[in-house]
């Protein structure tokens, strides 16, 4: 195949407005806000303080200045909080931040995570909850939050304990990946898993809105909206990424939750596809050692350039549950460092592909980014993702036939499920209120 011939898809040749007067440019890193047209309005706030907090408040607080300087990928904002400088405060329990200048404090709050917490517990908890009954609008599950140093973890689980083969659904990147909630919630209602885990905390590279851009402007300090890593840390005080926080401590989630070791875990992420349209979703089942088997896939035949796979009964459910988002499913995997696998997902769940080399056919979107995509199919190549290699070590050890389904959604998806959840929600209202 020569991909010379095969152009990087028209979607990220978006062309979008650029203001030259600003003291930087857009980057191509905020995709999802200037291509997918993702909606980050409701996840931070920033706020201009009437009054700085006293010293002995500070002093509650955990500075983290010279963590972000030395981890943020931005030399702009770098220089900015030193020329100006700023220095940086996290209030562990309240997941704030605060902007501590010679003759101004701001302070940036995470609203979404504020909204979800109230719409579970009616307050904003600080320390571990217990199991809380009777979650609103998810009747039949129990909620607990977790704290820990990045906003903390929401568990929910059935209250009766049915079906204990139902899958685990989690949602590592909450906040980044809007209405990923929604989705997990939604499944959780239709009866397609009995347990979740949803991370409250940022990954450091969640985009400010133009609103909160302005307002920084405003006040003199005008952050470039590339990789906002200057806000809330990417890693912690050892310097370890907080992204893979689900991945790595699923045993102690799992051992929390009290619920068998779950055979399916269905790990959903929002994706911006490559056509404004795009409705596929991809499935990746690993592409890191160790190598899932093709045996656990299923029985595997090739037929002259095509293979047939017959999924085994864990990837058939997972399948047949995410039927529910879209007809156009494809899933991909590698069994070994240059062999992978792209399957389209038919009616009856049988699944027609090839193989192929990622080292010569995937091929990168976003110079200097790890967002990949296949150029023969125009599609997203999944398997290349640490956080599932991760994640899938940790369900190994404790059930060595677990299998874990890396699902990206598009926006489009997200936004149709979400709206399907609020007609579920409206239509419980109405008939709690009928009696």
């Amino acid at each position: 195949m020569n991909y010379k011939s095969l152009s990087i898809p028209k979607l990220f040749k978006s062309r979008f407005t650029v203001d030259y007067s600003a003291p930087f440019r857009r980057h191509l890193n905020r995709l999802e806000v200037e291509i997918g047209r993702e909606d980050y309005r409701h996840l931070k706030r920033v706020e201009l303080l009437a009054e700085s907090p006293a010293e002995r408040d500070f002093d509650a607080m955990e500075e983290i200045t010279s963590r972000l300087l030395e981890t943020t990928q931005n030399n702009y904002n770098r220089d900015l909080l030193r020329r100006l400088g700023i220095q940086v405060y996290l209030d562990v329990p309240q997941y704030a931040v605060y902007y501590r200048l010679p003759e101004k404090t701001l302070r940036f709050v995470a609203t979404w995570r504020q909204q979800v917490l109230h719409r579970f517990f009616r307050t904003v908890p600080a320390e571990d909850t217990g199991w809380r009954s009777g979650a609103p609008r998810l009747a039949d599950f129990e909620a607990r939050f977790l704290p820990d140093q990045a906003g903390g973890v929401l568990l929910l689980r059935r209250s009766d304990r049915r079906g204990p083969g139902q899958p685990l659904l989690t949602a590592t990147h909450g906040p980044y990946d809007p209405h990923s909630l929604d989705v997990t919630l939604y499944f959780l209602r239709t009866g397609k898993g009995g347990s979740a885990l949803i991370n409250l905390g940022f990954s450091g590279r969640e985009p400010l809105t133009d609103e909160n851009l302005e307002k920084l402007k405003s006040w003199g300090v005008p952050l470039n909206p590339s990789n906002i890593d200057v806000i809330y840390p990417y890693v912690d005080g050892g310097g370890h990424p907080y992204c893979y926080k689900l991945e790595e401590g699923l045993g102690r989630y799992v051992a929390i939750l009290d619920r068998p070791s779950p055979e399916l875990i269905i790990d959903m992420h929002g994706c911006v596809g490559t056509r404004p349209d795009d409705s596929r979703l991809v499935v990746g089942l690993g592409g890191f050692p160790p190598y899932p088997p093709c045996a656990e896939m299923g029985q595997m035949e090739k037929r002259g350039d095509i293979f047939h796979l017959s999924p085994s009964s864990p990837l058939r459910t997972g399948l047949f549950l995410l039927r529910d988002l879209s007809e156009e499913i494809y899933v991909q995997f590698c069994d070994a460092p240059n062999h992978g696998y792209h399957f389209f997902v038919m009616g009856g769940l049988h699944l027609l592909g090839r193989d192929l080399n990622p080292s010569t056919e995937v091929k990168s979107l976003l110079p200097g980014e790890e967002r990949t995509y296949l150029p023969m199919e125009n599609i997203r190549w999944l398997p290349g993702a640490g956080g599932n290699a991760l994640q899938r070590i940790e369900a190994r050890k404790l059930r060595a036939d677990a299998i874990c389904l890396h699902v990206e959604i598009p926006t489009s998806v997200r936004r149709r499920i979400a709206l399907k959840l609020r007609e579920l929600e409206i239509a419980d209202s109405l008939d709690a209120s009928a009696l």
